[in-house]
């Protein structure tokens, strides 16, 4: 009994000692992982002292020559369109009566600018905002009125070409004093710049200056 119980704790010591080298060999390989991870994290540090990262952030814009070609060879554009009439009459004095005749003149005046009018230095970029000068508004065709649609409302006596001819210019000349007003011309400025930057958006370009070049005036 006395030698069974010499063996039980010969053994009983044996499974202690074995449980100790297990338990010290798991603190070595936890200390192993924590020295490796904290000469791993001493490399990265010392790695991403030397690297500097920084952030430029680019607010200049670039327009292409391709894109200046582009709105360039829109050639005219209009802004405006004005509808008009105007009645004429004339009198000729006559020994037993007097000739009358009174016509009636339709026209479309139609307010914009020519593209292709712009100056060389008609676009420039500074830094995120595009600055613009646009030809000044003015009458783009000067035939506006519709002879086709011009009609005789009272006709006596006997008129010559000469004297309709008169006539039509009398038309003219009021139809451009009714129509190309300050208040008109005003409006298809702004007609400009919205549509403009309308467009100058879609390419991508959100900050724009718009201004007109008085050289062109009429």
């Amino acid at each position: 009994m006395e030698e069974f119980n010499n063996n039980y704790r010969r053994k009983k010591i044996r499974w202690t000692s074995l449980w100790k080298m297990i338990g010290r060999l798991k603190l070595s390989i936890i200390f192993i992982v924590i020295l490796v991870a904290i000469i791993a994290s001493a490399y990265l540090v010392r790695a991403c002292k030397d690297n500097k990262t920084s952030v430029y952030v680019n607010d200049k814009i670039d327009i292409t020559p391709t894109q200046v070609l582009a709105m360039k060879e829109i050639g005219e554009w209009e802004f405006l369109s004005i509808e008009d009439e105007e009645m004429v009459d004339t009198v000729r004095k006559g020994f037993f009566k007097d000739d009358e005749l009174i016509r009636i003149y339709y026209g479309t005046l139609r307010l914009g600018f020519d593209m292709r009018e712009t100056r060389n230095d008609w676009i420039k970029a500074d830094n995120d905002t595009l600055n613009i000068t646009l030809p000044d508004i003015k009458l783009l065709d000067e035939n506006f009125i519709d002879e086709a649609r011009t009609k005789s409302f009272f006709e006596s006596g006997s008129w010559s070409d000469k004297d309709r001819a008169e006539m039509y210019k009398r038309a003219y000349v009021k139809m451009k004093a009714r129509c190309l007003t300050k208040e008109n011309i005003e409006n298809a400025r702004e007609n400009a710049q919205r549509q403009f930057k309308q467009m100058l958006k879609a390419m991508g370009f959100e900050y724009v200056n718009i201004s007109f070049d008085n050289q062109h005036k009429r």
